[in-house]
């Protein structure tokens, strides 16, 4: 997620023609406009009849409002427990019949979903994501049953060394702002959601002025434009607005660590970074790629893992938001060793903001990067969800076909630049989970639901 962003519809008539590692063809995207005027990006494929749909409505969990955290995550997993004149047990059941998939999800910027459908059966599927958006019913045996699942999810995660690393490294980079929260909130917030306050969300931030749609397969535009208004024109006009601060993640020069008794610390790291909209994204994403991308050429997997053996696995990448970026990583590491994996990772980290990129690694991250980058798009699903992602982003209709040339223009001076821009060695933030040995300067903290002696951000694609 993902991840300022002014949107400005191209003509109706306007297609761009996209070289698609899609089998042998090329790729059209179409703007298709409704009579009601909702928009949505189409690539017509009739080779399948299948249809997929990706939406999304900007504004997601960090909008919740205080001591109702939680409150997005748990109205999208009821949308289809039931809607209209049928309970949860009926409009699954006709869900199946039709072999339509839908999925609901909540990222801190987005309130997403997913369909797909037989073109047999286009106008009950649609009609049944119609009833989810327009009249959930969230009865109480539903609201009950995905409450507890809720909880219990929570209740792991604080028993899970990954998943609260992470949760401490938000929660200190992002003190007293949304980001630094669990979308799925707290079992106090959790048990404070009333179906009333899902019924409000449901009309207050589900509207058309911030819906993004997505649609790919064996669906013509005349066909897709009434689709759009049956399915989405009962919608509030206007949403609430977004009213989420920026924010510059904060550093810190010691290192938080929650005691867990395990063999193998958990290290979750970053600092701030560029947002999606900054001049030299592409050129981030390209030295991010040299410095962590996981790969066993990546300098971090190089040094930490291939030279010394610290950690199975280390990494680090860009992570855009709507207020915020930042760089993020993680590896883990025998406790022993924690400290020094540490320690490589700055060195690792303040030899490429001081030297920056070889030419051979610029080059390579180059053909990595427009290489791998089509792969992503082997289904109907994934392509209607690169779609909304474009949207998202305000990157323009021609977007994919301009991203090669737009990365392999980036020279050797660019990277060198901006590696001296956006690392900083010394405003990494670290959290680790674990037991870690000879850390100095570590300071213990306690997560938000106590801890444990024993026992712990865009649904969108980050590197479009």
């Amino acid at each position: 997620m993902p991840l300022s962003r002014v949107f400005r519809a191209a003509p109706l008539a306007l297609v761009a023609v996209l070289g698609l590692a899609l089998p042998a063809r090329a790729v059209t995207i179409e703007e298709v406009k409704s009579a009601k005027g909702i928009t949505a990006w189409l690539v017509e494929d009739h080779s399948v009849p299948v249809v997929s749909m990706s939406a999304a409505f900007r504004g997601g969990a960090a909008l919740d409002p205080e001591g109702k955290r939680g409150l997005a995550n748990m109205t999208v997993d009821l949308l289809d427990e039931g809607a209209g004149n049928l309970d949860s047990t009926a409009y699954q059941s006709q869900l199946e019949d039709l072999a339509a998939q839908l999925n609901f999800s909540a990222g801190s910027d987005m309130i997403s979903l997913r369909l797909r459908t037989l073109k047999s059966n286009l106008a009950p599927s649609f009609d049944l994501l119609r009833l989810a958006l327009t009249q959930p019913r969230f009865d109480p045996e539903p609201v009950a049953r995905v409450r507890a699942s809720i909880l219990d999810s929570i209740a792991r995660e604080q028993r899970q060394p990954n998943s609260l690393a992470s949760r401490l490294w938000w929660k200190a980079a992002f003190p007293g702002h949304p980001y630094g929260l669990s979308s799925r909130g707290t079992a106090e917030t959790v048990n404070a959601i009333t179906p009333d306050d899902m019924r409000g969300l449901v009309h207050n931030r589900l509207g058309k002025d911030v819906l993004i749609v997505g649609v790919v397969g064996d669906i013509t535009p005349a066909e897709l434009k009434p689709l759009l208004d049956s399915t989405f024109g009962a919608l509030s006009d206007r949403a609430s607005p977004d009213t989420i601060p920026d924010k510059v993640a904060e550093t810190k020069s010691e290192v938080e660590v929650a005691n867990m008794p395990i063999p193998q610390s958990v290290i979750v790291f970053g600092e701030p970074a560029l947002k999606r909209d900054d001049p030299d994204w592409y050129v981030a994403l390209l030295d991010l790629d040299i410095l962590g991308s996981g790969g066993l050429a990546s300098r971090v997997t190089l040094e930490v893992r291939e030279k010394r053996g610290l950690a199975y696995s280390v990494s680090a990448s860009l992570d855009p938001l709507e207020h915020a970026g930042v760089i993020l990583g993680q590896a883990g590491s025998q406790n022993a060793n924690a400290a020094q994996a540490i320690d490589v990772i700055r060195d690792t980290w303040k030899r490429m903001h001081d030297e920056g990129p070889t030419a051979k690694e610029l080059a390579d991250a180059k053909t990595y990067v427009t290489g791998s980058f089509p792969l992503s798009l082997d289904s109907t699903g994934r392509i209607a969800t690169i779609l909304v992602s474009i949207q998202f982003d305000h990157l323009g209709l021609d977007y994919l076909a301009k991203r090669d040339q737009i990365i392999n223009s980036v020279t050797l001076d660019d990277a060198k630049r901006v590696a001296k821009r956006i690392l900083s060695p010394d405003k990494l933030l670290f959290t680790v989970v674990g037991q870690p040995e000879n850390l100095k300067g570590a300071v213990r903290v306690t997560p938000a639901g106590g801890i444990l002696q024993g026992v712990a951000g865009n649904g969108l694609p980050a590197e479009h």
